[in-house]
C-alpha cells in the first residue's frame, strides 16, 4: 500500500474539514432559495424579453445547481471513503488511498472555482505575449511561451483562437494575441501577467553560452456584452496590413487586419483572424472598449493592479517566473514561491500548480 493507515486517517479528516468550509462558503441553504427565487422568475411571461438578461439568470441557476451537485457527490464520496477506511481491510484500505487521490483532485477543483469571485473571472481572456530585448533568443522564448499556453488550454478542454500573429525574423514570434474561450478562464489565467524569464544554454549560440531572456504576457477579459464607453474618432489612429502568420485558414491574404491605436492611453489592439477588414476592425473595438472600460473601473476604485497590474520593464529583475533549464532545472514563481523541478512538464502546459498557487495566495 501506498500510503500508511494513519496518513490516509489525517489526509480524509483534513479532507473532509475543507468540505465542511466549502459548504459554509457556498452557503448551501442561499443557494437553494436563490434557485427558487431565479426559477420562479424564469415562469414570468415578460422573462424573454430582455434576451441578455434571461441567458445571465439561466447561466446563474446552471452554476448554482452544478456547485450543490458536487457539493452532494463529494459527500456522499468521502462517506464511502471512511466505510473503506473502517474495514480495515488491506485490498479495502488502497482502494480507498486511490478514491482519496481523486476525490482531493475534485476539491481542488472546486475549491478554486470559488476563489474566482472577482468582476470579470468568468469572462473568456485574452492574452498577449511579446518577447523582451534580445532579438532570435527572445522571439523564440516567446514562442516557446505561447505553446506552453496552448497545450494547457489543449489540456483542460478550452478553445484558444489565434487574432494576431506577427513571426520572428529568423525564429519564433515577434508577437501573438489570441483569445482562451472557457468559463472562469480570466480569473485562471489572470495571474499568468507580467514577465516570464528564461536561463538555458542557447541553440542559437555557436559557443553553447547560458543565455537569459525575457518575454511579457499581458492578460484581460474579454467582455460579452455591448460596453457603453465613448470613442472619439479622433482619438483613434487605425493602420491596416496584410494578414500572415498561424491564423488559420481564413486569413486573407490582403490587407485585411486591423491594428487600432488609443492615443490618449497609448493602449494598442490588433486583429487579423476575421474574414474582412470590417470584421477584424469590429472585433478590435471590442477589444479596445473592454480595455477602457476596465481600466476606468479600476482607476475609479484604485484597484488597477488588480486586473492591468503593475507597469513592470521587460527585463531582470521585474519578473514573477523563472524557467531555469541550465544548471538545474526548476520552475519557480516569484509571488507564490510555488515551484517545480519537472521544466518539461510546464511547458507541456502543466500550469494548474501555478494557477492554484497564486490564486490562494491573493484570497
Amino acid at each position: 500500500m501506498a500510503r500508511e493507515v494513519y496518513e490516509l486517517r489525517v489526509n480524509y479528516n483534513s479532507s473532509l474539514k475543507r468540505v465542511n468550509d466549502l459548504k459554509d462558503c457556498l452557503k448551501i441553504d442561499f443557494l437553494l432559495c436563490e434557485i427558487q427565487r431565479l426559477e420562479e422568475e424564469t415562469n414570468k411571461e415578460d422573462f424573454w424579453l430582455d434576451n441578455k438578461k434571461a441567458k445571465k439568470i439561466l447561466k446563474q441557476i446552471n452554476k448554482d445547481r452544478d456547485n450543490i451537485n458536487l457539493i452532494t457527490r463529494l459527500d456522499k464520496w468521502y462517506s464511502d471513503i471512511k466505510e473503506l477506511l473502517d474495514s480495515n481491510d488491506q485490498e479495502m484500505l488502497e482502494m480507498a488511498d486511490d478514491e482519496l487521490v481523486k476525490a482531493d483532485e475534485l476539491l481542488e477543483k472546486m475549491e478554486l472555482e470559488i476563489l474566482l469571485n472577482g468582476p470579470f473571472d468568468s469572462s473568456h481572456a485574452i492574452l498577449e505575449i511579446h518577447p523582451g530585448a534580445g532579438g532570435t533568443e527572445s522571439h523564440d522564448w516567446a514562442d516557446m511561451l505561447f505553446r506552453m499556453y496552448i497545450r494547457w488550454c489543449e489540456k483542460n478542454n478550452y478553445k484558444a483562437e489565434i487574432l494576431d500573429y506577427l513571426a520572428g525574423e529568423e525564429a519564433g514570434i515577434k508577437s501573438v494575441t489570441f483569445e482562451v474561450r472557457g468559463e472562469n478562464t480570466y480569473g485562471l489565467l489572470k495571474g499568468e501577467k507580467g514577465v516570464h524569464r528564461l536561463v538555458r544554454i542557447s541553440p542559437f549560440d555557436a559557443s553553447k553560452r547560458r543565455h537569459t531572456s525575457f518575454a511579457s504576457i499581458d492578460v484581460s477579459p474579454k467582455f460579452e456584452e455591448d460596453i457603453e464607453i465613448e470613442i472619439k474618432e479622433e482619438d483613434l489612429r487605425i493602420d491596416t496590413y496584410r494578414a500572415s502568420g498561424a491564423g488559420g485558414q481564413h486569413i486573407n491574404k490582403t490587407d485585411s487586419a486591423v491594428r487600432i491605436t488609443h492615443l490618449p492611453t497609448g493602449i494598442v489592439v490588433s486583429c487579423q483572424n476575421q474574414r474582412s477588414q470590417i470584421q477584424n476592425k469590429e472585433y478590435c473595438m471590442n477589444m479596445l472598449k473592454g480595455k477602457l472600460y476596465q481600466k476606468m473601473l479600476l482607476e475609479k476604485k484604485q484597484e488597477l493592479d488588480k486586473i492591468k497590474g503593475e507597469n513592470m520593464a521587460n527585463e531582470w529583475g521585474s519578473q514573477i517566473r523563472s524557467y531555469i533549464f541550465c544548471p538545474y532545472t526548476m520552475v519557480k514563481d516569484h509571488r507564490s514561491n510555488y515551484e517545480v523541478s519537472d521544466v518539461k512538464k510546464v511547458m507541456d502546459g502543466d500550469l494548474d500548480g501555478f494557477i492554484s498557487a497564486y490564486l490562494k495566495m491573493r484570497d
